[in-house]
This record gives C-alpha cells, sequence and structure tokens, in this order.
C-alpha cells in the first residue's frame, strides 16, 4: 500500500447538505485534511465549522486569498461550478468539483485549460466507480470473466424529484433533467468498465409541460425529461441508456455488461456497494459474486482523496477533470444529436481511468 508523507490541506466552497458527507468523510483519509470551510452564507459556514471542527469559516474570497490552501473541493450548485472553479484555480488551488463539471461544454473545456496552464489538478465526483461495487465489476472484466465487452445497458427511470422535494424546479430547468441530474453515476460507471465513447446518438421529449410539488404549486418544465442513447465505444462495444423522469414503475437492471462469454449485473451507480451478480454461457442462474475491494459504503469523497495522493505523490488520478469532461460531452451528445437528427461525435475522449488494487487504502 502507497505511503503518504503528508496531507493536502484542503478549503470547501459551498456547506450546503451535501458539505456533511464531505466532512465527515474526508476526516478518515490520510491523503486529505479539510482545514477551511467557506460560503455565500458566512454565518452558515461558521456553523459547519463548528459542527466538524474545521478551523477556519471564510467568505469565497477569504478562502481563496489563504495562501495555506492547496486544494478547493467546490460543492456549489452547478451553475455556479465553472466561475468558482476558474476563480481557484487562477488562485493557484487545485479544484476537485461536485458533479456536473460544468453547464456548458464551453465552460468545462475552459475549466480544464486554465488547470493545465497552470499546472494544477482538477477532478471530480462522481467517484462512485471507485467503490467496492463498481471495482468488483472492473476486476471481472479486466481479467476476462466475460470475454470482451460487445454491449451495455443502463436504465434510470423514475417520476422525478417533484413527490419529495421541497424546491424540485432546478431539475427542470436548464442544466437540469435526467441526464444531467443521474447520468454522471451511469456514464462514469460505463467509462470506467468499457472504456472512452467515440460516438453517442440520442432522442429526447419533454412528456410533461407543467409539475406539482407536493405542496400543489405548479411549475413549467423547460428541458427533456425523458431521454434515450446509443453509444458507440472506443473498442467497438455498443451501449444503450435510458434516463428518464415520466416513468411511474419499471422493472429494469441498473447497468449490464454483455460479454463473449456472460453477463455482469452491476450495482446502482449511485451508491459504493453491491450486489454484483454473474451469468456465465451456458448457466442457467445468477450467481451473486463476493465483492473483492474495500470502500462500500458512502464514500463521498474518495475521489478528492485520490487526486490529493495524485497531486503528493506526483502520479494520474481517476476521477478526474477529464473524465468529468467526457461524461459531460457525452450527455451533451444525447441532447445534441436528437435537436440536429444525426450523430454527434466526441471531439475529446479520455482514457480508461486506471483500476483500484483489492488492498487499496486512501
Amino acid at each position: 500500500m502507497e505511503q503518504v508523507k503528508q496531507k493536502l490541506k484542503a478549503g470547501i466552497i459551498g456547506c450546503g447538505v451535501i458539505s456533511d458527507t464531505y466532512f465527515k468523510n474526508v476526516s478518515h483519509y490520510q491523503s486529505l485534511e479539510i482545514i477551511a470551510c467557506a460560503d455565500l452564507d458566512v454565518d452558515r459556514a461558521k456553523q459547519k465549522a463548528e459542527t466538524y471542527g474545521v478551523s477556519k469559516a471564510y467568505s469565497v474570497e477569504d478562502m481563496l486569498a489563504d495562501t495555506g490552501i492547496d486544494m478547493i473541493i467546490n460543492l456549489t450548485i452547478p451553475a455556479a461550478h465553472a466561475e468558482v472553479s476558474i476563480a481557484s484555480l487562477e488562485a493557484g488551488k487545485h479544484v476537485y468539483v461536485e458533479k456536473p463539471l460544468a453547464v456548458s461544454l464551453e465552460d468545462a473545456k475552459k475549466m480544464l485549460d486554465v488547470a493545465d496552464e497552470r499546472q494544477l489538478f482538477i477532478g471530480g465526483a462522481p467517484d462512485t466507480f471507485l467503490g467496492g461495487g463498481l471495482q468488483t465489476c472492473r476486476k471481472l472484466i479486466d481479467e476476462g470473466v466475460i470475454g470482451k465487452a460487445v454491449a451495455a445497458s443502463a436504465f434510470m427511470m423514475n417520476h422525478g424529484h417533484e413527490s419529495w422535494h421541497p424546491n424540485p424546479d432546478f431539475y427542470y430547468q436548464e442544466g437540469g433533467g435526467p441526464m444531467f441530474d443521474m447520468g454522471p453515476y451511469y456514464l462514469s460507471a460505463l467509462v470506467s468498465l468499457i472504456g472512452p465513447v467515440k460516438r453517442v446518438t440520442g432522442s429526447t421529449s419533454t412528456s410533461f409541460l407543467e409539475r406539482e410539488t407536493k405542496n400543489g404549486r405548479k411549475f413549467p418544465v423547460k428541458v427533456p425529461t425523458h431521454i434515450s442513447g446509443v453509444m458507440d465505444f472506443e473498442n467497438g462495444a455498443v451501449g444503450t441508456i435510458i434516463t428518464s423522469f415520466d416513468i411511474w414503475g419499471a422493472n429494469v437492471p441498473f447497468i449490464e455488461i454483455y460479454g463473449e462469454t456472460g453477463t455482469v449485473s452491476v450495482p446502482d451507480p449511485n451508491t459504493f456497494g453491491g450486489p454484483v451478480k454473474l451469468k456465465k454461457a451456458g448457466e442457467k442462474e445468477w450467481r451473486e459474486v463476493p465483492l473483492t475491494h474495500p470502500y462500500t459504503d458512502n464514500c463521498r469523497g474518495i475521489g478528492a482523496a485520490d487526486m490529493a495522493e495524485a497531486i503528493l505523490n506526483g502520479t494520474n488520478h481517476r476521477a478526474s477533470g477529464g473524465l468529468m469532461y467526457h461524461v459531460l460531452e457525452i450527455m451533451h451528445g444525447f441532447h445534441i444529436s436528437s435537436n440536429q437528427g444525426q450523430h454527434y461525435h466526441l471531439a475529446r475522449l479520455n482514457k480508461r481511468p486506471a483500476a483500484l488494487k483489492e488492498d487499496k487504502h486512501f
């Protein structure tokens, strides 16, 4: 197991609900230490700092001015991801950002360009593909248990967030919709398991032009809420994906990888654990495969720890900005393809992220 001799000093920007998980989890990783937090609401930052024993609570401007902070964990809303990340990079800090990398491809490309110019690392969520469940699937595929992957399917289908979320409007505005909301989990898993995508085709629809909150408030829908996509992977495999907020019920798998000699049933890519199931050629029944890797609980932030370790050791990290951009381009590609009535060819491919060793601990 690699030994990290020091901890990277990090600050969290954006002290909303998701920050609690990062505050809790990062404290267990040997490569990373949160020493400050910031929010537009400084009082909220102070509350989080007190709750989690963080020594500094800042405004965003003061956070970026602190030369003792090496890395920013950007947990702001998606619309602010690009602005906050670019400001952080220009302040000389590495950046790890919640999904998606940015709302637009133009902003995402600028983020990568600034990081490259400043020779800084950029990466981000989702990092669930580093969990024990998906890494077990990766091991099965890499060891040839199902032969070469020839196809894949993925399904994320429900009826949206308004049944439980008090303010679900965002999910139905620009930057929202089922693909941009949940697609990153599914697509990062598929790219990790099979490899990069070179071409996509998509069809989109908006079945319900108006939604109603649990309190009876109605609001308009401004984005596609049902997206069907086809992915041509660089290795020759063909994948299909459906993400939808228009479905009342479905009995479908999360993800399945179909190989020459068998099939792997992949667990929920929005989680870190199992179950992982396997069915080989000639077998009549599915069998559950014991998980081979650690990190099976909610380990959000493991990608940030991996990035911090890479910075300290001068190596590559897995939940990289390149992977995030590739996933974002795939998602946009489905929508562009549907709008233009033609295939969308990916302009920027990303290498398949390296697998984790079974005894790897961050």
